[in-house]
């Protein structure tokens, strides 16, 4: 049996993975984007609206439209939230959000801003149930997800609720996990903490926000290369941490750096214009076998 998460599978093989963002939360959209070419989908509600009806429409037409030529139910899904992990009382006092996204059935979320190494504790505490006890004492405290919303997002997964108990956790952190939890490092008051933060127990992959840190450090409108050298040390440094906590590292990539972002170790694509070609050169550079 294929994991739930085809993008952890993928990343415990060490093969790249690449997404595409969505904003068509519909049933109709979810049936459609079951087909889709890509590892996992990206629900962007930190910058489009918070829509959890929306959502669990979606998730309910992928799962309904499955499975995936790889045999696996339905693509990853991985939801971005409007909330920040400045602070850590921004992230419990809106908890609330990760515990709806998780029971829409998403299978990861990705967190923004993460300026503060409490704030990400709090982060993956919220995610997890409290007796899951990997890595509790050892940087994380009891998590502090609650009971009552695992039916139905066991019956998005294709699971009894036993199950999706047992694997509704982050991975690497559990080995069985299936929740990939990621950071945006993307300004310059998270890149001080750089080192830190990708070590936290629970998360899975890290990216550094060209367009924010630009931003951040007096740049309007620098999402996109040639970048100041100051960009390119925060880059090297945040892609630096990631290496060396063993987790992936998200990044642009193009038709023409493809191959030498996949040797140099980037290994998940955000996919824009011209997203599924950049997948087809990086699935045949890193020799992946498993259909898409």
């Amino acid at each position: 049996m294929p994991r739930v998460n085809r993008a952890i599978e993928l990343l415990a093989q060490d093969q790249p993975i690449y997404y595409h963002t969505t904003q068509d939360l519909t049933y109709e959209g979810g049936k459609a984007a079951a087909a889709t070419w890509a590892d996992f989908i990206n629900v962007d509600m930190e910058h489009h609206p918070y829509d959890i009806a929306g959502l669990s429409k979606f998730m309910q037409g992928l799962a309904d439209a499955g499975p995936t030529r790889s045999g696996h139910r339905m693509p990853a899904v991985i939801a971005v939230v409007p909330v920040t992990a400045k602070e850590e009382y921004i992230i419990r006092a809106n908890a609330w959000m990760f515990t709806q996204v998780l029971c829409a059935g998403v299978h990861g979320i990705l967190m923004t801003h993460c300026n503060s190494p409490a704030a990400v504790r709090a982060f993956v505490e919220s995610c997890r149930y409290p007796f899951n006890l990997e890595g509790v004492g050892k940087g994380l405290g009891e998590g502090q997800r609650g009971s009552a919303g695992q039916a139905h997002a066991a019956s998005i997964w294709g699971l009894e609720v036993p199950e999706y108990l047992a694997k509704a956790d982050p991975w690497p952190l559990n080995p069985n996990g299936e929740l990939l939890l990621g950071l945006k490092i993307e300004n310059r008051h998270a890149l001080q903490y750089a080192e830190i933060l990708t070590q936290i127990p629970g998360i899975g992959f890290v990216e550094w926000g060209p367009g924010d840190m630009g931003m951040s450090m007096g740049h309007p409108d620098a999402h996109d290369p040639p970048y100041p050298a100051e960009m390119w040390a925060a880059r090297n440094r945040v892609f630096a941490a990631a290496k060396a906590a063993g987790i992936a590292f998200l990044e642009g990539m193009t038709r023409e750096n493809v191959a030498e972002r996949i040797d140099e170790g980037v290994r998940i694509s955000s996919a824009g214009r011209g997203g599924e070609e950049i997948a087809e050169i990086g699935r045949k550079h890193s020799k992946r076998t498993m259909p898409w």
